[in-house]
């Protein structure tokens, strides 16, 4: 069975076809990778339509240029043999004594220059395009192969066309029509009309384009509403049907994470009447026991680090707080939480202000600070001072609390910022959840500031919570 002669090259067709969609996406990663290609939808689609128009557009003009020429060419090339034809038979039929008299009218009435041609006139040859081809060589076709064009003869610019008085004649002679003649008097209202045209497609498109990106706006701004813990306003579910059904679920979404955090907030208050009213009890009841007083000591400690835990669970289970910012007294907030401390026999070391106010939110702001205190307690011991230091530097508020413990290894200052996270060396220690510094970040970044880990010198670490003096939100 004989094979058709076209099958051997079907592999390399099917290969071209499968190359297409590969070189379309290296294009796209092209454009998104470069610097000038903008990065929103709007302005990328928009841009992409009229790239397509203008090629679109210039396609078009091109064609229509491309068969339009050589109608034009033959109605130019109609004219100059009419002049040439005109002028040969006038030159013909007037007495000789007469033909300057005409050589002038016919400068100076129609443009039209005529001159006898020598052997050593310098000529300028017509520039070769496609429209100059064409009308040259229907000239040819009606004034014969012998005639000859140029620009410019000698000093004088112009379209040149030689003829002879009889086709069997050797003398020649030239014949100058103006350029005017032959340039498209109407190519600036086609360029006008383009342009126009072109403006209005793209204003179309702009406001097509605009149809579709606003609706993604407005989930984009709700959807970074949700990151922050607030409630975003219901999205509209009108418009084309898939931005309706986006909009339908993402307004379903926030409607489930409305009421997961209702339940969220029920059952961390169950949580927090369930187990801390037994823990109360069970702490009275050690303290009235008459045990050992080293005893009810150890008891009472492990009461109180189980009622911190929980606190710590109850701080990280309610997210974000949402209440707005107020100017807050960093070294009257420092002075009034480190005042337990004291009483309680903790070696602490002041470097305060006489004041220093920044928005913030008091409550959690003194729960971070009393957490970075907690964990120096336990890490550091009470050996040596822990040290708590107020001031600006540039345009920040800082709060520093310093201590000589451990201190944590530069690799691992990004895992200890996660929740239930404590170093090889501490898990020993059974104490802690391992939230409090994931409690601590979270509030910083509510605040819009940063919580940063640092080694100290000498040995320690040094934990500084840092704030923008001038903002509010």
């Amino acid at each position: 069975m004989s094979s058709s002669p076209t099958s051997p090259s079907r592999p390399a067709t099917n290969k071209a076809f499968v190359r297409v969609p590969a070189l379309l996406h290296r294009l796209g990663a092209g454009l998104q990778g470069a610097r000038w290609w903008p990065r929103t939808l709007l302005w990328q689609t928009f841009l992409l339509i009229a790239l397509l128009l203008s090629l679109t557009l210039a396609t078009w003009s091109q064609i229509f240029r491309y068969f339009e020429e050589p109608a034009r060419a033959r109605d130019l090339a109609q004219m100059v043999a009419s002049v040439v034809n005109l002028t040969r038979t006038a030159l013909l039929n007037a007495e000789p004594s007469l033909r300057t008299g005409l050589l002038i009218d016919l400068a100076a009435l129609e443009g039209i220059r005529i001159y006898p041609s020598e052997p050593g006139d310098e000529l300028q040859a017509l520039p070769q395009t496609r429209p100059m081809r064409l009308l040259t060589a229907e000239i040819r076709k009606q004034l014969g192969e012998h005639t000859r064009f140029a620009m410019r003869w000698k000093t004088l610019d112009g379209f040149w066309v030689s003829f002879r008085l009889e086709a069997e004649d050797q003398d020649e002679y030239w014949v100058m029509l103006p350029r005017e003649r032959l340039q498209k008097h109407n190519a600036l209202e086609w360029l006008a009309w383009g342009s126009a045209a072109l403006v209005a497609a793209l204003l179309g498109a702009f406001l097509i384009v605009s149809r579709i990106s606003a609706p993604l706006r407005s989930l984009a701004k709700a959807a970074r509403m949700v990151g922050s813990g607030q409630n975003p306003p219901r999205q509209e579910e009108s418009g084309p049907v898939e931005l309706a059904v986006v909009s339908h679920a993402f307004n379903q979404m926030t409607g489930d994470l409305a009421r997961a955090d209702a339940d969220r907030a029920l059952i961390l208050a169950g949580v927090s009447h369930d187990l801390r009213t037994p823990l109360a009890r069970l702490r009275l009841g050690v303290e009235m026991s008459g045990a050992p007083d080293d005893e009810v000591a150890a008891m009472v400690a492990d009461i109180e680090e189980m009622d911190r835990i929980i606190g710590q669970f109850l701080d990280f289970g309610r997210g974000d707080p949402q209440e707005p910012l107020h100017p807050v007294d960093l070294v009257e907030l420092v002075n009034g939480l480190v005042e337990p401390y004291r009483l309680r026999g903790v070696p602490l070391e002041l470097d305060l202000p006489e004041t220093l106010a920044v928005p913030a939110r008091a409550l959690p702001l003194r729960r971070a600070i009393a957490n970075l205190v907690d964990n120096a307690i336990r890490y550091a011991g009470s050996e040596s001072p822990i040290t708590i230091s107020v001031g600006v530097s540039a345009s920040e508020a800082f709060i520093e609390v310093a201590d000589r413990g451990p201190g944590i290894p530069p690799d691992e200052v990004e895992r200890m910022r996660r929740p239930f996270t404590r170093l090889e060396n501490a898990r020993s220690n059974t104490k802690g959840a391992g939230l409090g510094l994931a409690i601590v970040e979270r509030v910083m970044r509510a605040h819009g500031g940063s919580l940063d880990l640092l080694p100290r010198e000498g040995g320690g670490l040094r934990a500084v919570l840092r704030l923008h003096a001038g903002r509010a939100r």
